[in-house]
């Protein structure tokens, strides 16, 4: 038996942290897979801030009221008791910051598998599925930091740019991007960016305003604390990364009927009121909703296609700013952890954690 080991944060209070053994025996037909690194991004806060409402403590259950933060990232398999699947095979998915992570493989394939876990069974199907890096023609040995770091927050950005263009910008003119450094608003930025089709507003805080400029991704660079420098017309479109009310309720006030559209899709300011009085109202989008979509619109082969032109054209892009910093252990996990729930990470750093 190898004891795993498990960083479990309190659902309602999300500085407080214990580290938990677990149990990693195996029954027939499951797998144990080692977890070897993940990548630790605003993302992760957003995943444990809004985890009620969404279910994103569902995947990985803990004993209340203590959470398992969701993570993208890499693991070996350290042993197997499925059919089909050998020890030392390298897997990319979605696990919980933790050592270990057992798995019930369901729908095996050359390509990878699905998590047939019981209670995983109602969840997005995106989040269940594991994919065989040797199988992955995507797949670089060297480039897992920066997969690990990207590969999930780009997607993001690479459907709501889509939806954009699809919905013509909602009527406006502008948009807007709250929380603006984050990795997810960088990617849809440079998107948006290469369309020319729409002014591309940041709003950051100050301290990160002098990077979100250098990146090039941004038509315009406003301050939370100089709303009142952003001009009144013409129209714009919020897509609300921060999920923060008096941000919003700000803009409503400045913009008043300029403003047409607040969309959310984040929650960086995750402790910051959620509920906006003013304004346009909150318009979800959900990510895995859209990529079932667009994989029924342009068919597997074709969704890939596209996908994988944008990554490249963006990653080549990043490569200019991204700075990673790649540790492990506990200790280092929950520095981290903290600096990001605080809102000190360099929007230029990426972290790439393990236990």
């Amino acid at each position: 038996m190898t004891d795993g080991v498990d960083f479990q944060v309190n659902r309602s209070a999300l500085r407080e942290s214990r580290r938990v053994v677990a149990d990693t025996d195996l029954a027939d037909g499951q797998v144990l897979l080692r977890v070897t690194k993940f990548a630790l991004t605003a993302n992760n806060v957003t995943y444990a801030a809004i985890g009620e409402q969404f279910g994103y403590w569902k995947f990985f259950p803990a004993e209340a009221p203590w959470g398992r933060v969701p993570v993208w990232g890499f693991a070996d398999v350290a042993e197997s008791r499925c059919p089909g699947i050998d020890a030392g095979e390298r897997i990319w998915g979605y696990y919980p910051m933790a050592s270990h992570l057992v798995v019930t493989p369901a729908r095996v394939t050359t390509h990878g598998f699905v998590d047939g876990a019981a209670h995983r069974a109602g969840l997005p199907p995106v989040y269940n599925q594991y994919e065989r890096t040797a199988a992955d023609p995507g797949y670089r040995e060297a480039e897992e930091n920066v997969l690990a770091l990207f590969r999930p927050l780009f997607i993001t950005g690479f459907l709501l740019d889509d939806f954009i263009d699809e919905s013509g910008g909602f009527g406006a003119r502008r948009i807007a991007l709250s929380s603006a450094s984050s990795k997810t608003a960088l990617s849809l930025a440079n998107l948006l960016k290469s369309r020319g089709t729409f002014e591309v507003v940041a709003l950051t805080s100050r301290a990160n305003a002098d990077f979100v400029g250098r990146t090039g991704y941004y038509d315009r660079v406003v301050a939370y604390d100089e709303l009142d420098a952003l001009p009144t017309e013409p129209s714009l479109a919020l897509i609300d990364m921060a999920g923060d009310a008096g941000l919003i309720d700000r803009l409503a006030d400045r913009l008043g009927d300029s403003f047409v559209y607040n969309g959310m899709v984040g929650g960086a300011h995750w402790d910051a009121p959620a509920g906006a009085a003013k304004g346009p109202p909150r318009t979800l989008f959900f990510a895995p909703d859209r990529i079932v979509k667009r994989r029924k619109d342009w068919g597997p082969d074709g969704f890939a296609a596209r996908y994988g032109a944008a990554w490249s054209r963006f990653m080549g892009s990043a490569a200019g700013w991204l700075s990673i910093v790649e540790e492990q252990g506990p200790e280092a996990l929950e520095a981290r952890w903290r600096m990001l729930l605080d809102g000190k990470a360099r929007p230029e750093e990426g972290f790439i954690l393990g236990l």
